[in-house]
Parts: C-alpha cells; sequence; structure tokens
C-alpha cells in the first residue's frame, strides 16, 4: 500500500518508529490524492536544469505536470517514482489524455474539470486506455460519495488534501469578510499590490489566523509534516510571518494572468480565458509535450531505490521536488550516495526546502558533496522567479568537472 511507503519515508531520524499522534495523523493524510497539479514552477526548473535534447532525468513524479513540461526540452527519457498511488494514477490519465483527447476536449477535462461531460470522455476515451491499477483508483468508490473519478464533473480543484486545504483557507478568509477570488479582478500588478495590502494583510493578522498558522496540524493539506514545521518555525521565528511573506509573493510577485499558480490559489481554476494554464497544456509546447509523453517512466518507489537498479554514470539531471525536507540523515545519505553513483559527468541536482537554506550541507557526508558545487548566487535568483512562492528556498547543485 501507499500509506505503508509514506510511512516508512516519515520514519523520524530513521528509527523506524512514528512516535506522535500528529506524525500518525499525517500518514492517514496521504491516503488519497495530495496534490492536484504541481506547487514547483517547472519553467524555473527548466532553466535551472538546461536541459539538452536527449538527457535523462530522475525525478519524484507528484502531480505529473512538471514531467510533463520537461517533456518540451527533449530528453530522451524521464524515471519517475513517487510514493502515493493517486500521484501516479493522476499522470497515467494525463498521459492516455494527450495520446487521445484532442486540446479542446483535453483542456476541458484537465484544466476546467468541472464538466459533466468528462464523465462520458473518461469512460468512452480514457478509462480503456488506463493500466489495471490506475483504473481502480479512479473507479475506487468513497464510503460516503461516488467515484473518484466523478470530481472531474464536479469540480476536481476542490479535491485532495491541497485542494480541500486551499477550500479551507477561502472559508476562513470569506469569515473575515475576504473573497479571494477578488484577486482575479485587479487589472495590473499595483492593483495586486495594493488589494492584498488593503484586504489580505489585515485578514492575516487576526487572532483567528495567527492562532492556526502555528499549529503543525493547519499545514497537512500543504503536505508539511510535523518534522518539516518544526524545522521552518526554527528557522523563521514565525510562522505567521513566512505565510505572509509567501502568500504576498504568491500574489504580487507577477500579472495574476500569468501564474497558473495564484490562479489555483485564490481563483480555484486557471480561468477562463486560458492566459494561466500550466505549462503542459500551453499550445506553445503541446505538440512536442504530446509526441514524447511515452519517455516517462513512473514507478511507485523511493527514489534511492529506484536509482540502485540504473546504471553508474547515467542520469543527467535529478529534480527532487521538497522531498528531502522529510528525511533522516540515513535516508539522505542513502539518497546522494545513489546520486554520486549514477550521476553523470556534468549533472545537476535541484530540489526545494520549506526553509531558506539547503538541508544536506553538514549532513550529507563531506566525501559526497565535495563532488559537487552549490551555485547559491544562481539558485537565490531562480527562487526570487518561481511564481509558486510557497518554498522557503530554491537550490542547484552541479557536479564539480575534476570530480
Amino acid at each position: 500500500m501507499s500509506s505503508a511507503l509514506v510511512r516508512t519515508a516519515a520514519e523520524d531520524q530513521g528509527q523506524g518508529v512514528i512516535r506522535t499522534v500528529l506524525d500518525r495523523l499525517f500518514v492517514l493524510a496521504f491516503d488519497d490524492l495530495v496534490y492536484t497539479q504541481i506547487w514547483e514552477d517547472p519553467e524555473i526548473d527548466l532553466e535551472a536544469m538546461e536541459l539538452r535534447p536527449g538527457m535523462t532525468i530522475a525525478s519524484i513524479a507528484s502531480a505529473g505536470c512538471n514531467l510533463l513540461a520537461y517533456l518540451s526540452a527533449d530528453p530522451a527519457r524521464i524515471v519517475a517514482v513517487d510514493l502515493l498511488d493517486g500521484h501516479l494514477a493522476l499522470l497515467e490519465m494525463k498521459r492516455v489524455g494527450l495520446k487521445r483527447l484532442e486540446t479542446g476536449k483535453l483542456r476541458r477535462f484537465f484544466a476546467h474539470a468541472s464538466s459533466p461531460d468528462n464523465s462520458a470522455v473518461y469512460a468512452q476515451e480514457l478509462a480503456p486506455e488506463l493500466s489495471p491499477a490506475a483504473r481502480a483508483f479512479w473507479e475506487h468508490r468513497k464510503r460516503l460519495g461516488g467515484r473518484r473519478i466523478d470530481r472531474f464533473a464536479s469540480g476536481f480543484w476542490k479535491e485532495g488534501l491541497l485542494g480541500r486545504f486551499i477550500g479551507m483557507t477561502h472559508l476562513i478568509a470569506r469569515l473575515h469578510g475576504l473573497n479571494p477570488r477578488e484577486l482575479l479582478a485587479c487589472r495590473n500588478l499595483a492593483e495586486q499590490q495594493r488589494w492584498f495590502e488593503e484586504r489580505v494583510r489585515p485578514v492575516l493578522r487576526s487572532p483567528v489566523l495567527r492562532f492556526l498558522l502555528n499549529r503543525p496540524a493547519t499545514f497537512f493539506g500543504l503536505g508539511i509534516p510535523p518534522a518539516q514545521f518544526q524545522a521552518m518555525q526554527a528557522e523563521a521565528g514565525s510562522m505567521v510571518q513566512t505565510i505572509e511573506e509567501r502568500l504576498e509573493r504568491l500574489a504580487c510577485m507577477v500579472p495574476h494572468a500569468s501564474n497558473p499558480f495564484a490562479r489555483q490559489a485564490f481563483g480555484r481554476s486557471y480561468g477562463e480565458d486560458g492566459t494561466a494554464l500550466p505549462m503542459w497544456l500551453d499550445s506553445r509546447f503541446l505538440p512536442a509535450i504530446r509526441d514524447r509523453a511515452d519517455r516517462i517512466d513512473a514507478r511507485r518507489q523511493d527514489l534511492a531505490e529506484r536509482l540502485r537498479a540504473e546504471p553508474a554514470c547515467s542520469i543527467d539531471r535529478f529534480v527532487l521536488l521538497d522531498a528531502m525536507d522529510w528525511m533522516s540523515d540515513r535516508r539522505l545519505v542513502e539518497l546522494w550516495s545513489q546520486i554520486e553513483r549514477t550521476a553523470k559527468a556534468d549533472a545537476r541536482v535541484i530540489f526545494r526546502t520549506a526553509g531558506p537554506t539547503s538541508i544536506i550541507e553538514g549532513r550529507v557526508p563531506r566525501s559526497i558533496l565535495e563532488a559537487w558545487r552549490y551555485d547559491q548566487e544562481r539558485s537565490r535568483d531562480l527562487f526570487a522567479r518561481d511564481r509558486s512562492a510557497i518554498y522557503g528556498g530554491f537550490h542547484l547543485y552541479e557536479r564539480r568537472a575534476e570530480a
């Protein structure tokens, strides 16, 4: 079961026991979809990786739209893993959709994701092409509702752990007299900044929000386990201030019409005009992504375990998302040992962290890290332009030429 893999990933310092109630609740929360879209900006990832045609990428899958976006750069192969059956089932259905659906139908199903017609599209065009495991996931009936696939007919973006978390934040905001969708009425960046200052900031400083933002369980919906919450709190000092700063970046970094992450967080959709679609559905990249969708090899597995099966010196780029924030020292060493073994001479590793600093310094042995150069200046620049704005740091490591 995928929950067993998540439980293993959440082990406290490798001791094999989840010792607190919060840890147990966090694992239970991962019994379904967590992310319905990725929350790492693939444009930043691609800029950092500097992919060349024919390269091989090893990546964590998450909701899969990051992997599909990487196909625009013509890699030969993407080795992908995830711990959750739901994420892999979603990626598989997206790949089948790219193969089977014309553009309008594809966007109606995956971008708007709320049309009653989507039920027939699934039954007639997607389900016959899915693996038995993916089909079983989507057609599973919940105790208090219909099948999982029915979410695409009633509002997929409201679902998943993160979707419900965003819904909860919208409810709390409305109880304070604020409708987050007001952002979409702003006509330019100056109006977005004024709206945040006048409408959002006072709500974030309310006693109720301050109480909730200092509770680890509040952040389960963002996929943040208790240990990661504690690390963020220790590094930042104030979780309230941290969340306020990140929401301000999300709302005010770029015009909302060009930020699919802001559109989802504040508007619960990508909008009707198609200007803020995720990269894998963007007309500029869609034809190439369609042609290359079969280059992804995704499995339910731990990344270190997957890399053990790969030949030495065979991987060009590694994309770790924020997975290392979860890991004990032992698991970090296991992962980086396999990265070191499988990395090509000019390999790169990118990852994000909840806090601002790279978490591998001082935890991964010097004998491994001395073969890699941490590009702090470029990492800071890439982080400053990451439109998702929910992380504390972006980190780029390059393998040293002399290693």
